[in-house]
């Protein structure tokens, strides 16, 4: 899978010149979007077959700041996933490889109606698609 890339925005800074906090939690949206097209199930495709997978828990960790102009690589990776839930890791690094913010998100699945899915009943290629990414993800 391939890391996903930011260039931070003059409107993303604050009064100090540097990255708002809440942006970074944008950055991570950006790079899950990428991540499952690349994976092969874009959230468009989910929510075609009757998917939506909302945020249920999010904690995060500011290491260094940004700023304007500052390329951010964001690297995704998924730390567990039951078919239920899934659990996904965030990192992102500067231009010279320092760490500048990690985080950690847990998603569910829900249909339409806001039940729980179980997503190797409802989408079996999904969970084929997931259990590859982490199984390479083992091997790197």
């Amino acid at each position: 899978m391939q890391p996903y890339h930011h260039r931070v925005q003059y409107y993303e800074t604050d009064m100090m010149g540097v990255t708002h906090h809440s942006n970074y939690i944008r950055w991570m949206e950006e790079a899950r979007t990428d991540f499952m097209d690349q994976m092969g199930f874009p959230y468009t495709r989910m929510e075609a077959e009757g998917v939506r997978s909302p945020v249920r828990s999010l904690s995060c960790e500011f290491k260094r700041p940004t700023t304007f102009g500052d390329e951010v690589e964001i690297r995704v990776s998924i730390e567990s996933f039951n078919g239920l839930r899934m659990a996904i890791l965030y990192e992102m690094r500067d231009a010279e490889g320092e760490i500048v913010f990690a985080a950690r998100s847990e998603h569910a699945f829900l249909n339409r109606e806001g039940r729980i899915v179980r997503m190797r009943r409802a989408m079996p290629a999904f969970c084929e698609a997931v259990e590859a990414v982490m199984l390479q993800g083992e091997t790197e």
